[in-house]
């Protein structure tokens, strides 16, 4: 389907060296300006941001620090690309809520102050969340075949309960081993799989505050463990210590800890900072 455009569409993505807006800085981007003729002009850019890659960024994108080395820095493409991106509307994946603020951000560092709010920002990601619902309802319809108001009545807990239970079952009959051709779509009816399965993230404690990272060896790959999991720790993911070591924050910076203990944080996460606290004090 060709889009119907008034002024030109820039479907855009960003590759960054983390996710701070304020810290992190593009790596490449890459966009294609769809006119409304039809015509299409495609740009991919390698930046360098003047920082070191952090080494998990170099595995998840393949970009290293040799690849961007005598690549330009924003600053010397940004009038470039604020020319032809000028009059335009964006398109992205998730673009709203970080390629949007971040190019933004990359743009006012170097001094341009690109006014965003007169563009129409499209967010594919948004779309694909509100066109395909992903509440239990939509879930309850897709994997017993039936509207939750046809065997419940809405927003009670104890049918809830009975909904979800039903759905469960349904994703493991519809995902069980020789129901489904790709490996990497079985479930397995284990409650240890389903529970890896299942996490979105590694947080240490509820609110993310607090996250796993893993212990890297002097050429930035994992460390093992006996068994041969990744060693890992629990590391800051806010704030001046963010990627450190709680522990090593709490030895060298004791103060740390009673600021967060007073300071506008879930229990849940003080709870979390008390324990790793304690085990320090037990080694």
């Amino acid at each position: 389907m060709k889009l119907k455009l008034t002024r030109p569409l820039i479907i855009f993505d960003l590759e960054t060296t983390g996710l701070d807006l304020v810290r992190d800085r593009i790596i490449q981007i890459s966009y294609i300006k769809v006119m409304p003729d039809g015509e299409e002009q495609r740009e991919n850019l390698l930046i360098n941001p003047d920082k070191a890659i952090p080494q998990e960024v170099v595995e998840l994108t393949g970009i290293s620090n040799d690849d961007v080395a005598d690549a330009p820095t924003f600053k010397q493409v940004a009038q470039q690309l604020n020319e032809k991106m000028q009059g335009c509307d964006f398109a992205g994946y998730n673009s709203n809520h970080f390629d949007i603020p971040m190019l933004a951000e990359e743009f006012l560092r170097a001094g341009i102050d690109f006014d965003f709010s007169k563009c129409r920002l499209i967010d594919a990601q948004t779309i694909f969340h509100k066109m395909e619902r992903r509440n239990l309802a939509a879930a309850y319809k897709f994997y017993c075949g039936r509207k939750m108001e046809e065997d419940f009545t809405a927003h009670r807990a104890d049918e809830d309960t009975e909904a979800t239970y039903r759905v469960l079952m349904g994703e493991l009959d519809k995902y069980a081993p020789g129901v489904q051709e790709e490996p990497d779509r079985v479930l397995e009816n284990d409650m240890d799989f389903l529970a890896e399965f299942s996490k979105q993230n590694d947080n240490v404690d509820f609110a993310g505050r607090i996250v796993w990272r893993p212990l890297l060896d002097k050429d930035g790959k994992p460390l093992l463990d006996n068994e041969g999991k990744e060693r890992r720790f629990e590391a800051f993911n806010f704030g001046k210590y963010k990627g450190r070591s709680v522990a090593d924050v709490l030895r060298i910076d004791p103060g740390y800890y009673s600021w967060m203990m007073a300071g506008d944080f879930t229990f849940n996460t003080k709870q979390v900072l008390t324990r790793i606290r304690l085990k320090g004090f037990n080694k």
